[in-house]
């Protein structure tokens, strides 16, 4: 089998005034994951379980971000979480510390065969009813 890429969902979070990375990772997945309803699993037969979960964080200091606390926002599925360098940090106006925005990209896969699809043979046009109105 192969591991097939069925999704990408992407998300932005934000951690306005404690400076937590952690926090501003796991507000990035939850709103990529927040936003859809995706029901691959169910139609291709698969327990959600099954789903292969790959983040990707960027935050401009990676080092500070619980690779295990992101991990835990997954509802089910197995996941792999890499944090990198990205984001922003936005200085406050007054000198005291910064705004903290994180970027999330989710890809979902399966384990399973890609199938090329079966080309659809080209329809003859209708000269007979053309331009006639219905």
């Amino acid at each position: 089998m192969a591991k097939t890429r069925m999704a990408l969902e992407m998300g932005m979070g934000s951690s306005l005034r404690s400076g937590d990375y952690t926090r501003a990772a796991v507000r990035a997945v939850e709103d990529a994951l927040w936003r859809n309803s995706i029901s691959f699993a169910e139609a291709f037969g698969f327990e959600k379980s099954d789903m292969l979960i790959d983040i990707s964080i960027g935050v401009q200091k990676p080092d500070l971000v619980d690779l295990a606390a992101v991990k835990a926002v997954l509802p089910y599925g197995n996941g792999d979480v890499e944090i990198l360098e990205g984001g922003l940090d936005i200085e406050k106006p007054d000198g005291g510390g910064v705004t903290i925005l994180a970027n999330a990209a989710i890809v979902v896969s399966f384990d399973m065969e890609r199938v090329d699809a079966i080309p659809v043979p080209a329809q003859k046009p209708d000269t007979q009813n053309a331009g006639a109105e219905e």
